[in-house]
């Protein structure tokens, strides 16, 4: 699954019966899930506080200006940081406010949902359970495992009755992992025992709604160790991409290529070399996901999270205008919408995407042109199929790509520090945040993660900021 700048993404399930926070001084008393419902309230706080410095009347070199403590600014990171930097108080006041309102609307549930989540208790979703009589909790829990990675777009009138019958099927199954059920279709990734994963397969390839087929289905080595816990949620979308579904549908998608076809089409882009023009290779993950393993000659956009996706995309237009377009990601589905949102902007000639992804492209060709690791979404962070390393320590610039996450409290960022480097104290994930990291203690914790990792990436994506 597609997510945030590590390998856990959304809050699912928050609770509200727990104190709220006085700032963030009284954030370690939230559970995880609310510490990021919280820091979502900051962003969109932060977010509205720059749009209200928008300049109306004026800009700088025809483009979009803003005004605040006497200066002008013209560029986004620039006026970001004079907010963070000088307005912290205000964005703090204008945090809790927002939370505390969160809280109390959904203290207030919607009668909708409670509609919903009473008509998914109602229904018995044995029905679309296979009959497991004949294996024993041994086989379900002991032994090989694996890892699945799944997608399925398709019209889901009843999801809350989807997260319940998938909810009941896992922890039957006990298997670990993440489920996005929407409108639009369901997004998985879970890990169980060989036997316990296979039952799976089988009940979402018998369901009538769905239509899958075992290819659908990417596979690797692992289990239910690779994830914390069960996480079901139902959501507007199944790949967090921050644009309406109904607006950017999947159905407009780029035309999907087979491995072998994709293969053809990296080869001849490679033979042309320097004299080809007219094709990009887009990669549409994460930075830190492009930064361990790639194709080769890709362009792989600079962005934190899938949701920073459409703003790269609207600001580097010219980039794509005219152009064929090969896209590519982990398991295809950051592509179906992807694809679909570029190809909404009507400036390429073509747009293919690589069908099932970095994975099934990696089961037809292990040596192909995809080189080093393939970043996944559990506490395996990697799996690979090739030997190269195409990264480096973070400190000493020694080829390495394990990842770990950072050593400082309330930091999300993931570091490459080699063992010699780790084994001289280098486990943040840059020296600045090392420096906050040795200055913590049980009374002042460090609860930001700016850093320089962050400090040199948009942090405010177009489409929740609207600056």
């Amino acid at each position: 699954m597609a997510g945030d700048n590590i390998p856990c993404s959304e809050f699912m399930n928050l609770e509200v019966d727990t104190p709220t926070c006085d700032g963030l001084k009284q954030e370690k008393l939230l559970s995880a899930s609310q510490r990021r419902c919280y820091s979502l309230c900051r962003r969109k706080s932060f977010a509205a506080f720059v749009a209200s410095k928008r300049s109306s009347g004026q800009e700088v070199e025809g483009s979009t200006a803003w005004c605040c403590c006497g200066q002008t600014f013209s560029e986004h990171p620039a006026v970001h940081k004079h907010v963070a930097r000088t307005h912290n108080s205000e964005i703090q006041q204008l945090t809790q406010d927002t939370y505390e309102h969160l809280l109390s609307q959904m203290e207030e549930e919607p009668e909708t949902q409670q509609l919903d989540e009473h008509k998914a208790a109602a229904v018995d979703v044995s029905a679309w359970t296979p009959n497991i009589g004949h294996v024993s909790e041994g086989q379900l829990k002991n032994g090989p495992g694996k890892v699945l990675l799944y997608y399925c777009y398709c019209h889901v009138e009843e999801p809350h009755i989807i997260c319940a019958w998938q909810k009941a099927l896992c922890e039957k199954l006990h298997l670990t992992g993440k489920v996005r059920v929407a409108t639009e279709g369901i997004n998985g990734t879970v890990g169980g025992t060989v036997m316990a994963t296979d039952i799976y397969i089988e009940a979402m390839t018998s369901h009538p709604l769905f239509k899958m087929d075992r290819e659908d289905f990417k596979t690797s080595d692992g289990g239910a160790e690779c994830f914390t816990d069960l996480k079901v949620g139902v959501y507007k979308e199944i790949v967090p991409m921050g644009v309406d579904p109904d607006v950017i549908s999947y159905q407009l998608a780029g035309v999907h290529l087979e491995p072998e076809a994709f293969h053809r089409e990296v080869e001849a882009l490679l033979a042309e070399g320097d004299f080809c023009s007219d094709t990009i290779l887009l990669d549409c993950r994460n930075f830190y996901e492009s930064k361990i393993g790639q194709f080769t000659r890709c362009l792989a956009p600079n962005i934190r999270k899938f949701s920073y996706f459409p703003d790269y995309v609207d600001q580097n237009l010219e980039l794509f205008r005219d152009k064929k377009v090969l896209m590519y990601c982990t398991g295809g589905i950051r592509c179906e919408r992807g694809s679909a949102y570029l190809r909404s902007k009507d400036v390429c000639k073509e747009v293919y995407q690589l069908k099932g992804g970095i994975h099934k492209y990696l089961e037809r060709f292990p040596e192909g042109f995809y080189r080093g690791k393939l970043f996944v979404f559990d506490e395996r962070y990697t799996i690979s199929s090739n030997n190269d390393i195409i990264s480096d320590c973070r400190y000493c610039g020694s080829p390495w790509d394990h990842y770990e996450l950072c050593s400082t409290n309330f930091c999300c960022q993931l570091v490459l520090s080699c063992p010699s480097c780790r084994q001289g104290g280098h486990t943040a994930c840059c020296p600045t945040c090392q420096m906050k990291g040795r200055a913590q203690s049980e009374a002042t914790p460090h609860q930001k993660e700016e850093c320089e990792c962050t400090d040199t990436r948009p942090r405010i994506p177009q489409d929740v900021s609207q600056t």
